[in-house]
């Protein structure tokens, strides 16, 4: 895993949104340049659709909860250019370096919210291809610190 370069990482938080509020509601659009391995972290209460391109090789995540539990809900687009075989390992490859970049990105939220280290991250991967589209636990936000 390539580790994450706190200085090509750019961090945007849009209104509604505050380095430490909301929790709820609160969500993470990921993209990247390939040009210059700069990576875009938008944070916002939508997800930032202006910066999505026709790749499709954004990550998107939100906190949410289910039957009382809190957990961080990521997506990644699997089709695509290229095909969910490639994307796929593509995405396995390159998520831990994402989820490294958003838990450093809002680390501001994590110190004021440490109990949110410890939930877990779901991370669906979309695909029309049944063997590609999964719904798999990915560790804790404190496992990409």
């Amino acid at each position: 895993m390539e580790r994450l370069n706190p200085e090509k990482l750019y961090v945007e938080f849009r209104p509604g949104v505050t380095p430490t509020e909301p929790i709820i509601e609160r969500k993470y659009t990921l993209t990247h340049s390939d040009i210059t391995a700069e990576l875009f972290l938008t944070i916002g209460l939508e997800y930032a659709y202006d910066k999505i391109n026709k790749m499709r090789d954004e990550v998107l995540a939100e906190w949410r909860t289910y039957d009382g539990y809190l957990f961080l809900y990521v997506y990644v687009y699997v089709d695509g250019q290229f095909g969910p075989a490639i994307r796929n390992a593509i995405f396995r490859r390159e998520l831990p370096l994402a989820l490294e970049a958003i838990r450093y990105g809002d680390r501001r939220f994590f110190i004021a919210h440490p109990e949110l280290d410890n939930v877990p991250i779901w991370i669906h991967f979309d695909s029309t291809n049944p063997y590609y589209n999964r719904l798999e636990n990915w560790g804790t936000p404190k496992d990409y610190k």
